[in-house]
């Protein structure tokens, strides 16, 4: 040894690559790669930001009491049985570093979060994946990757990137299902979206069980994704068990005081609500309309696909959108290579991409014309 070595489960992971923010050339950039809201955050968040910035010398409270406090009017929960963190990554991080080591598993589902393969390699144990069906996760192909060695599940619901979700009774019998040592991990990052009534985020199961566990953000709907706030809900056992892991003030007070400020603010997120509820299904629509195929989703995105057959590669529709100042996410990382997911995005920006996208359209048609009329 000549230096130092990491574990080899460290080498195995494929750093986390953010979607592009960047078009370069176009006169105005709509960024719609990274599912934020199209509405920003609470006025009354910013608000609060202002007001405590002559306090950022300070330590934050180390507990994040009165972050929890809110979640827990807010949601009727138990305060002492929410643990927050920088974003909900961080709580993510937290499970598989106090539930899996060397030798153990972790069982995720074949287009789940990508994040998830990462916490599980730097815990050092080994990720299995179970297949999906139709792009969603597939309660039995889950339970069949369980055994003696697995240690925690993650199910992003709805998920990311696809936008499906399982209704509440496919993950009551997943959870019910499970091994006691198995621990359920419900990442519900987009529930406050979800308008579907089979859907539950994951309270009542935490409830009712002694191995699941909830993970909530205020990155989303709530935008706040740049101040990196997120909360878990889970068994007494499980809470204390991540904090005693966790870094010290892991949230910030300017984190605090904005999340706090936004839970108060009913009114922006019922505008995120509706503002979703309208655009989403027109999106889906539209797209669909110019012979895409559209995931059916539950979340503030859709997953497109591009029929790679017709020679319409997702690559080149990157690349026109991209040139046009339409940035969306590219998803090759999740085994998805002819998808790019779009952000419900304002208005100007969702009307602008769905134009672009039928002139792609008719280009690659066009194309496709004169090549058959070349052979004919």
């Amino acid at each position: 040894m000549t230096r130092p070595a990491p574990r080899p489960s460290v080498l195995a992971i494929d750093p986390y690559v953010p979607g592009k923010s960047a078009a370069p050339g176009a006169g105005r950039v709509f960024k719609l790669s990274a599912n934020e809201t199209p509405l920003g955050p609470s006025p009354r968040a910013i608000e609060a930001l202002r007001d405590m910035a002559p306090e950022i010398a300070l330590y934050p409270e180390g507990s994040s009491r009165a972050l929890r406090e809110a979640i827990g009017a807010r949601h009727g929960l138990d305060p002492a049985r929410i643990i927050a963190g920088a974003g909900s990554d961080n709580i993510l991080e937290l499970l598989a570093l106090a539930y899996v080591g060397p030798g153990d598993e972790g069982v995720y589902s074949q287009y789940g979060f990508l994040e998830y393969k990462i916490v599980i390699l730097a815990a050092g144990g080994t990720p299995i994946v179970a297949p999906e069906t139709h792009y969603t996760a597939n309660v039995d192909a889950l339970l069949a990757c369980v055994n003696e060695k697995t240690k925690i599940v993650f199910l992003a619901n709805p998920n990311n990137p696809t936008g499906t979700y399982l209704p509440a009774r496919d993950v009551a019998r997943l959870a019910a299902s499970l091994p006691a040592h198995v621990l359920l991990v419900l990442d519900a990052a987009y529930a406050e979206y979800v308008r579907r009534e089979d859907y539950e985020a994951g309270v009542a199961l935490v409830n009712a069980h002694e191995n699941v566990v909830m993970t909530r953000t205020f990155s989303k709907i709530y935008g706040l994704a740049a101040l990196r706030v997120g909360w878990g809900y889970g068994p007494a056992h499980v809470i204390d068990a991540l904090n005693r892991i966790r870094s010290p003030f892991n949230v910030s007070s300017a984190g605090s005081v904005a999340a706090i400020a936004a839970l108060a603010d009913e009114a922006h997120l019922a505008a995120a609500v509706g503002h979703n509820e309208r655009w989403l299904p027109w999106l889906t629509r539209e797209i669909a309309a110019l012979g895409l195929t559209v995931l059916p989703s539950a979340a503030n995105f859709v997953a497109i696909r591009f029929p790679e057959a017709k020679g319409l590669t997702a690559a080149d529709a990157d690349r026109f959108l991209t040139a046009r100042g339409l940035v969306l996410r590219a998803v090759a990382a999740y085994g998805m290579p002819d998808f790019l997911r779009l952000t419900v995005g304002s208005q100007e920006a969702n009307e602008k991409v769905v134009a672009a996208l039928a002139e792609f359209m008719q280009g690659a048609g066009a194309r496709e014309s004169a090549r058959a009329s070349l052979h004919g």
